[in-house]
């Protein structure tokens, strides 16, 4: 019975060390991949890196902010989204006032005239 369960354990241990090595052998590298694009999307590619770097860094830096909360991550990130929101509407009243006001001035004045 014993040398069954040690049979048994030798196979499992044979079958997880070729399945991982098959999947290191199948799964291509980050440059093969890129060697893989049309020369029109490596060009794309290169010219968002940036663009991507600097999301990601706001990204995992937002996270650290909501973390410090007490509150679980999701609901500091709603709040937070919502406040943002207030704060666009507030400034989209803002503009408005003042084209508003704009557009006064310019009636005024064509009416001065």
């Amino acid at each position: 019975m014993a040398g069954r369960g040690v049979m048994y354990a030798k196979m499992g241990a044979v079958m997880l060390k070729t399945n991982h090595g098959n999947h290191h052998s199948v799964t291509p590298s980050e440059g093969e991949l890129f060697k893989r694009f049309n020369p029109e999307l490596q060009k794309k590619n290169l010219e968002m890196r940036d663009q991507r770097i600097q999301n990601h860094e706001e990204f995992i830096t937002q996270l650290k902010e909501y973390s410090k909360s007490d509150k679980p991550i999701w609901v500091a990130a709603a709040e937070a989204q919502e406040k943002a929101r207030e704060q666009l509407i507030k400034r989209q009243v803002e503009e408005q006032a003042v084209q508003n006001t704009m557009r006064q001035e310019m009636r005024a004045q064509a009416q001065g005239k």
